[in-house]
């Protein structure tokens, strides 16, 4: 893939001030963050898991971890009902790198494929600004997330 498609993928950064340990493991607790919804393990190399909102899924499986730096999850299957390709997400890759300096620690999620051309781009970039920033920040930084319920 080629960088100048890389930089218009969905990215965001935030920094928390724990080590990257910390947030390597509060990344894995997708049900806390993102989804109450989870079905499967989101923590290990070959971990395969679910997230579901109402009628919406995602079938994801870990292809990378890197202890305390990396975490690739690759979408396997998808259904998004709104969307006229419904599986819009699917071969899509949520890349988490997790760098530390000092105190802080400061994770990239890029969403390879969730590019600005996409249908769901608007709603998705949505729902990561809610879930990657807001949610997984709160999570991290006050120990309680703000995860989608059924």
């Amino acid at each position: 893939m080629n960088t100048s498609t890389m930089t218009r993928d969905y990215h965001c950064t935030i920094s928390v001030p724990v080590s990257a340990k910390e947030a390597f493991e509060r990344i894995s607790q997708v049900s806390d963050w993102w989804a109450q919804t989870l079905e499967g393990n989101s923590r290990n190399l070959g971990d395969e898991f679910k997230v579901t909102f109402g009628t919406t899924y995602v079938n994801f499986k870990i292809t990378e971890v890197v202890p305390h730096s990396k975490i690739v999850w690759e979408v396997t299957d998808s259904y998004i009902p709104k969307l006229q390709d419904k599986q819009e997400w699917n071969n899509t890759l949520i890349v988490w790198d997790i760098s530390s300096t000092g105190s802080s620690t400061k994770i990239d999620m890029t969403h390879v494929g969730l590019v600005p051309e996409v249908e769901c781009y608007e709603m998705c970039e949505s729902g990561w600004n809610r879930y990657a920033k807001d949610s997984l920040f709160k999570l991290i930084t006050e120990h309680k997330g703000l995860p989608y319920q059924k």
